[in-house]
């Protein structure tokens, strides 16, 4: 739902973290490797914060453009508590500019732009309870552009039981990460592309912070996945496909879950085909060859790629379905039914009801 745009003294305003004072009243923002030098009355990349009179304030604080009750899956975490549901929440703006963005509505909005409403964290997690999710997902639009709501709720979450997730494309700095991440218990990062020209490109940011904050992530305990969606002749070749494997390997390790995730025309990006399905298989092989345990296609409906497989003896685990277990074959003890073999599934496996209420 679009609303008329909100007068901007009649936006919620709150003073920002994570930025410090430069000269000339300007002021720098650390939230994000931008680091935006930001003018009086201006604002940064994101569009949400804004020096006001030589401070950093945010002008998303409590702003949800969406609450809803997820599967875990559709974030999509597969080794993190499966089967469970999650409170999905989100606000406007990003700090990347990729023109395939299926959120673009709500992430390429500044603030006023659409339609939200106030809600403060106790309500946030007041309802993640009273519909028995097990977690909050941070998701739809950038959750780090909302750092000090995503903080404070998180926060709030842990003390009262509930687990905490990013679904992020990983651009924060290590600062902010230092801040954030004892809060948070599981990420998943969505890696665009594995060279600095395709971030330099189409999403005007760069990709080695963003390896940096991922594998920091991993060190700090924070349960991570990642996911890359596969765009034709533009980051699916086999040959870069084979170096973010091996990188994941090396930096992430083995059993930490990949996604490769189907592309389809959206946004301003829609000269390219959806990306065939043949080339998600192959993508899913090389990394599997590469040595990763857990390899993941998405948007394939039905596609084996779904299912988790042992990597011991190779036995199905875990049949999908889209965002579904339809097959649940691992002990109670998060071993191979099979082989006893230990899978690195994190969190127990909750049976939901076949659907999902969408609350707003």
């Amino acid at each position: 739902m679009v609303s008329s745009p909100k007068e901007a003294s009649a936006l919620p305003v709150k003073e920002a973290s994570m930025w410090e004072p430069l000269q000339d009243n300007l002021v720098r923002c650390k939230v994000c490797p931008h680091r935006c030098a930001i003018k009086p009355s201006a604002r940064g990349i994101c569009g949400t914060r804004e020096n006001k009179d030589g401070k950093l304030y945010t002008l998303i604080y409590g702003e949800l453009t969406a609450t809803a009750v997820d599967p875990i899956e559709k974030k999509p975490f597969f080794n993190f508590w499966p089967g469970s549901n999650s409170f999905s929440i989100s606000s406007v703006g990003c700090n990347l500019d990729c023109p395939w963005c299926q959120n673009f509505h709500i992430s390429h909005a500044e603030p006023g732009d659409v339609f939200a409403e106030q809600m403060n964290p106790e309500k946030v997690v007041e309802l993640a309870k009273q519909y028995g999710c097990r977690s909050i997902s941070y998701t739809y639009n950038e959750p780090i552009i909302w750092f000090e709501y995503v903080l404070d709720t998180a926060k709030l979450a842990k003390r009262e039981g509930v687990l905490n997730c990013l679904v992020t494309n990983g651009y924060i700095t290590l600062e902010a990460l230092e801040e954030l991440g004892p809060h948070i218990d599981a990420a998943n990062v969505d890696i665009k592309g594995f060279t600095e020209e395709f971030y330099r490109n189409y999403c005007k940011a760069k990709l080695e912070p963003i390896l940096e904050a991922t594998t920091a992530m991993q060190k700090k305990g924070i349960h991570v996945e990642i996911t890359t969606l596969l765009i034709p002749d533009l980051n699916d070749s086999e040959e870069e496909i084979a170096r973010l494997s091996r990188w994941h390997k090396e930096n992430l390790g083995p059993d930490t879950p990949l996604h490769f995730s189907r592309y389809y025309p959206q946004f301003k990006f829609t000269q390219k085909p959806p990306t065939p399905v043949q080339r998600i298989e192959k993508a899913r092989e090389i990394a599997l060859k590469e040595g990763l345990h857990y390899v993941y296609t998405g948007n394939v409906p039905g596609d084996p790629g779904e299912n988790t497989y042992c990597p011991s003896c190779k036995s199905l685990l875990v049949e999908r379905y889209g965002y579904d277990i339809v097959k649940w074959n691992i002990t109670d003890r998060l071993e191979c039914s099979t082989c006893g073999a230990r899978i690195a599934i994190k969190g127990k496996y909750e049976r939901r009801a076949p659907w999902s209420p969408v609350i707003a």
